[in-house]
């Protein structure tokens, strides 16, 4: 009976690694198994302690894989302080609230640069270290890899039952047969072939490295393309009520960051105008007040003569123009007012942005400045007007609307009168009203402060006729953000290309297989098979196995000698007696005298 199991054999036979740190089986393999990876070989020499000896320790250890993996874990960890503590490249204001709220951390934080991590030293260093470190990794890898593909598979070694995983039979086709027909077979299975001597080499699995590399190059596309998103990156935001438009100019922005080598001439001529927001929300159950519809209908045109086009703003649908993406942030409320001084003269008439006090029902606090007013007698004054505005509200609920919709808009004011402290040079926020030096309008008490609560329409005197302030309706506003990061389609092809990468190198597996064809003592050929894997590659011994099967269907196994039939007694006995009968006559014919013609007749 032939053997077709594939065998798996013993490991490492124990000893001392002879010179050269070579065991008895890796000598017996040879070239056989070697090469199966591109990682370099490395050296224990042990480098001399001057300084060209110290550099060229310190590049081994920089570029070896170990250390390019630490210094992704590194790079990866070195994220979460920027995610648990807030930035100022994202949220100055955040930042400032937590410096106030902690002021014992806030000394230690600065000096660990924790609240700009992104752009801190120790964070530049990791980023820059493992950059170096993956190309040194990378570019000697590629050029033995290359090496590897213009060379041959190496010849199969001189005892094939050391490898891992081993099979043979006799076969009484010619050696030749079987040498073409495992080609053949190894053709079909996409192997790389070389005939050497009485043996076939194959090898397949070279995409394994291919993904090993490729893997490790998406790596420097990604770090590539964060680098070339952080130094030329535009992001900024931009508020702007219904009828409103916004124009990609610097001017344009409310806040807006840059990278360092940012110029304002590279700005896309580009512009959009918010023609109507619309926003509804669940008015009941478990998810009341959650927006069912959150959309912003803008018109938009791309560069300066560029024509216009409709089309619609959502979360996480953000408009892409002119390698732009404009975001939809948040929405609020701008109520329509006109303001008249004592003379009747209009002084300020428009939309006012609030400031949203209250994310669930935007309640927002309103602040309105009148710079330049006139009180009744024509004398110059500086006016100021601070309140809420709600959306929803019922009066027993206090000064906070109960819903964000639109169902019981009001307004409430109280004014002020002086000097607004705009005239000083120094800037301020347009949300927030210095009272530092103003006074508070009273009613004709001279006791009571004086404050109005309006509707739609209502109309607001202030007292000694100092001017009115009407309420004429409510437009809605959004913000949006606009960013332009010149990496985002590097970082994207370079994550696609790690996961390809990864996927070939975790699922491919780089493998051997050798076939022998000799020509027996007993004129059969015998027929070896073995294969060679690397990373311990379970499936070895059953694929090895299915080639066998396979090249068993050109190669046969020989039919095994059959054994002497076992003699039957009785012709033994017959064959006995014969025999002895045999030899009595031989013995009377040898002693009977051939003279005697009687003795001669019966001999």
């Amino acid at each position: 009976m032939s053997t077709t199991d594939t065998d798996t054999a013993p490991g490492k036979e124990a000893g001392t690694p002879p010179e050269g740190g070579a065991t008895a089986e890796e000598r017996e393999l040879g070239a056989a198994g070697s090469q199966l990876s591109t990682a370099p070989a490395e050296e224990i020499n042990v480098p001399s302690l001057g300084p060209l000896g110290w550099a060229r320790w310190f590049w081994r250890q920089l570029t070896s894989m170990r250390v390019a993996l630490l210094l992704l874990l590194l790079l990866t960890l070195a994220t979460i302080p920027g995610s648990l503590v807030p930035q100022t490249s994202i949220d100055q204001l955040k930042v400032q609230d937590f410096q106030k709220r902690h002021e014992t951390l806030t000394p230690i934080y600065e000096k660990l640069q924790l609240f700009h991590v992104y752009s801190s030293v120790w964070f530049s260093a990791i980023y820059l270290l493992l950059f170096i470190s993956l190309i040194g990794c990378i570019v000697p890898r590629t050029w033995q890899f290359i090496g590897q593909l213009r060379g041959r598979p190496p010849a199969a070694p001189r005892r094939l039952t050391r490898l891992p995983a081993y099979t043979t039979w006799r076969s009484e086709a010619e050696p030749e047969q079987v040498l073409a027909a495992a080609r053949k077979i190894m053709k079909g299975r996409r192997f790389r072939i070389e005939t050497s001597g009485d043996a076939v080499a194959a090898e397949k699995g070279y995409l394994r490295e291919v993904g090993n590399l490729l893997f490790h190059t998406a790596l420097i596309v990604l770090l590539v393309s964060f680098a070339a998103g952080q130094l030329w990156k535009t992001e900024g935001s931009s508020l702007i009520t219904e009828g409103g438009g916004f124009s990609n100019s610097l001017t344009q922005y409310d806040d807006i960051k840059t990278g360092q080598l940012f110029n304002s001439d590279d700005l896309a001529p580009f512009g959009f105008q918010l023609d109507r927001f619309t926003a509804t929300y669940e008015r009941s159950g478990p998810q009341m007040r959650t927006p069912r519809t959150f959309r912003a209908d803008v018109s938009y045109w791309d560069g300066a003569d560029g024509a216009s086009h409709k089309t619609s703003i959502k979360v996480n649908e953000p408009l892409e123009i002119a390698g732009y993406k404009v975001f939809l942030l948040n929405h609020g409320y701008s109520p329509v007012v006109t303001i008249r001084d004592g003379k009747g003269d209009v002084v300020h008439q428009g939309p006012v942005v609030g400031l949203p006090i209250d994310g669930a029902n935007l309640t927002e606090s309103m602040v309105i400045k009148v710079p330049d007013y006139r009180d009744k007698n024509g004398k110059k004054d500086q006016i100021g007007f601070q309140g809420q505005f709600l959306p929803t509200w019922v009066r027993s609920k206090g000064m906070f609307s109960v819903f964000p919709a639109l169902d019981n808009p009001t307004l409430v004011l109280t004014a002020y009168h002086g000097s607004l402290g705009v005239d000083g040079g120094t800037p301020q926020s347009v949300y927030q009203l210095d009272k530092s030096r103003m006074k508070q309008f009273l009613e004709p008490d001279g006791k009571t402060k004086f404050a109005r609560a309006l509707k739609v329409g209502d109309t607001m005197k202030l007292p000694n006729g100092a001017g009115t302030l009407s309420f004429d309706g409510v437009k809605e506003w959004a913000s949006f953000q606009i960013s332009h990061k010149p990496g985002d389609q590097g970082a994207l092809i370079g994550a696609v290309a790690a996961l390809v990468g990864l996927a070939a190198s975790l699922f491919i597996q780089r493998r051997r297989v050798w076939v022998r064809a000799v020509r027996g003592d007993d004129g059969t050929t015998v027929v070896e098979m073995a294969g060679l894997g690397r990373s311990e590659y379970a499936k070895l011994p059953e694929e090895l196995a299915d080639l066998a099967v396979r090249l068993q269907t050109d190669a046969p196994p020989a039919p095994e000698a059959e054994p002497d039939p076992e003699p039957d007694r009785n012709s033994t006995e017959d064959s006995a007696k014969e025999s002895t009968e045999d030899s009595t006559s031989e013995s009377a014919s040898d002693t009977a005298d051939p003279a005697d013609p009687a003795e001669g007749a019966r001999a």
